[in-house]
């Protein structure tokens, strides 16, 4: 009977034992785990529009929420002429420093837009049209953004432009039609392909669109401008 209870404990120190281990390396890896120091939370509450984002509403303060807002609470609280959200684009000033008067001059586009027909006694004679298509309203109604937006990449950019368009103004309306359809089979190409903007993943065709749209209408415009004047 001895010898049966001697079996029977070294059989029980043989079965427990590992499992005493694997309990005994649990418990200590769950005290490391819970001894390490706490990392800062970098979780950003933006939801950008998306519906399986969370709710800014819940996370953002009534005061600042929406940009009306935003922009009401900054122009309180900081000085309203220093203040980026609510800074307007000098175009006098940066036209001026950019001497795009001169440049203008100088490549003679005024005289090239004579010789194309296109002069202020043809431009103030479509004033009235404009304002029949509700352009000029447009303008009127969307000042802030047209000068915050619209402006800077046409001034920016201006003496780079300013030599190619008074070589385009050299050749006629057939070098605005090129460079629409240039701008259009760009555009067409890379929503074709489905190219996207590398690193971020995002479709060029509609990224880039919101430049290449705008500048096909613009010069595919021109050239029809510039024919039209030089029919009369």
């Amino acid at each position: 009977e001895g010898r049966f209870f001697r079996k029977l404990d070294l059989f029980t120190f043989h079965v427990t034992s590992p499992a005493c281990l694997l309990v005994r390396t649990a418990m200590g890896w769950t005290a490391r785990v819970q001894t390490r120091p706490a990392q800062a939370d970098t979780k950003v509450f933006e939801n950008f529009g998306f519906d399986f984002a969370e709710d800014q509403t819940e996370n953002t303060a009534s005061v600042i929420l929406g940009e009306a807002r935003y922009k009401q609470w900054v122009g309180e609280v900081v000085d309203p002429d220093n203040s980026f959200v609510n800074r307007q684009y000098n175009v006098i000033r940066r036209v001026r420093e950019l001497d795009l008067l001169g440049q203008t001059a100088e490549l003679g586009i005024l005289s090239k837009l004579e010789k194309q027909g296109l002069d202020l006694a043809t431009i103030e004679s479509l004033l009235p049209q404009a304002e029949k298509l509700g352009l000029l309203s447009l303008v009127a109604n969307n000042q802030q953004l047209l000068i915050n937006l619209v402006a800077p990449l046409l001034v920016e950019p201006a003496p780079l432009l300013l030599p190619a368009i008074a070589g385009a103004l050299d050749v006629g309306p057939s070098a605005f039609y090129l460079a629409a359809a240039t701008l259009a089979g760009t555009e067409a190409f890379l929503l074709v392909n489905n190219v996207e903007v590398p690193f971020v993943g995002l479709s060029a065709g509609v990224l880039l669109g919101l430049l290449l749209v705008p500048l096909t209408v613009v010069t595919g415009g021109l050239g029809v401008a510039l024919a039209s004047a030089g029919k009369k």
